[in-house]
């Protein structure tokens, strides 16, 4: 069943070349990778249903074929704790060039960090592990290794980073679960090598840790040029 799931998302979004992030998210979490709870709706009766009974505030984004990255297209917006906010922002994401729906998210804390995978013309599949959020381009600290990873393999990506203390925890904060942090990074390798022949690259960013797990938060797929 959830092959047949990933197969028939990844079917349906080959003409146009990568995945909408809400079907993205379907696809890491049938693979028992946690995403934030959510709505996909067009409705701000819907979504500010959703608002009220959330932990904390929300993320909107416009979901659209023709914006590949949010932020260059003011397409997300975080913060969002009142219905009057919630509404404006909906009715200005829905203006937006080829906007179909809104993702409307539980806003998700802690620490920010990056997970990436692309198929090397010469290696095959290699994933990318490091500190993430707006800033990565910025720090560059990143761990790189071909896939598929063991638990050997994420200690050693994690302990190769300049700001390794910030996954580990330091002057008393709290860092990484490194039990979530290992399930993740080991099985997202697994799910990249079995498929491979469809997917050009995957972007994690951000991925929210805390002590406790690790949340997807955004998610890119790239697929092979038919």
């Amino acid at each position: 069943m959830l092959d047949k799931t990933v197969k028939k998302i990844i079917e349906k979004s080959k003409s146009l070349g990568w995945i909408l992030e809400p079907d993205a998210k379907a696809l890491m979490k049938s693979r028992g990778f946690d995403i934030p709870d959510s709505i996909l709706t067009s409705s701000f009766k819907e979504a500010d249903q959703f608002l009220t009974h959330s932990k904390g505030p929300v993320v909107a984004k416009a979901v659209s074929k023709k914006i590949l990255h949010k932020t260059e297209h003011q397409a997300v917006v975080t913060g969002i704790f009142s219905s009057d906010h919630l509404k404006n922002e909906m009715e200005r994401l829905q203006k937006l060039v080829g906007c179909e729906n809104i993702l409307v998210e539980e806003m998700v804390q802690g620490i920010e960090i990056i997970i990436g995978a692309k198929n090397d013309f010469q290696f095959g599949p290699v994933i990318v592990f490091g500190i993430g959020g707006t800033s990565v381009e910025i720090y560059n600290d990143t761990a790189v290794r071909m896939a598929p990873l063991s638990p050997d393999d994420v200690l050693s990506m994690v302990n190769s980073l300049k700001a390794k203390e910030i996954i580990s925890g330091y002057r008393g904060k709290t860092g990484v679960n490194m039990e979530a942090l290992t399930h993740l990074l080991v099985n997202f390798s697994q799910f990249v090598m079995e498929h491979e022949n469809d997917i050009e690259s995957i972007d994690l960013n951000p991925v929210m840790c805390t002590k406790d797990q690790c949340v997807i938060v955004d998610a890119r797929i790239m697929l092979q040029p038919s």
